[in-house]
């Protein structure tokens, strides 16, 4: 029998070296991949001027109380011809019916153009318009009674 002795190698510098350099492009790599799909998905602009939109604030929380205290609701959803339908209710569960209804479809995430909705009364308090497959984020105005009405919602 003859024994095989195994020496060890020196850990010289260039293992040192090529391990440094090795996990740091890891970490480069992954930092680059994230920020390019970060910045690809979402811009981060929510409003074009924030001083100006400051300054409208008030305004905005004053309509948004004023919106509340109407106590309607809407239900958003796709009919059965895969349009979007919103089924608007008032404060006592009525049907809204002969209200005046648009809508901004944006998709969740920026990749497609906004389209603007005019909803048509189909069915008692119920409003439909074509919109294309897909998950869009339908931001709702409705005009009734006087009084105007804004709630956002989702469409599968």
């Amino acid at each position: 029998m003859t024994q095989h002795s195994r020496t060890a190698r020196p850990f010289t510098g260039k293992h040192i070296t090529l391990i440094l350099v090795s996990f740091f492009g890891v970490v480069i790599a992954v930092n680059v991949l994230m920020a390019r799909l970060a910045s690809s998905t979402f811009g981060g602009v929510v409003v074009e001027n924030s001083y100006v939109a400051s300054q409208q604030f008030n305004g905005w929380l004053k309509e948004a109380s004023a919106e509340q205290a109407l106590g309607w609701k809407a239900e958003i959803a796709r009919d059965a011809q895969g349009r979007a339908a919103i089924t608007l209710r008032d404060s006592k569960g009525s049907a809204i019916a002969a209200a005046k209804v648009t809508a901004v479809a944006e998709h969740p995430l920026g990749q497609r153009p906004e389209t603007d909705l005019i909803l048509h009364e189909t069915a008692l308090g119920i409003y439909t318009a074509p919109l294309e497959a897909g998950r869009w984020r339908l931001r709702v105005t409705v005009e009734a009674e006087g009084k105007v009405w804004r709630t956002v919602g989702e469409v599968l």
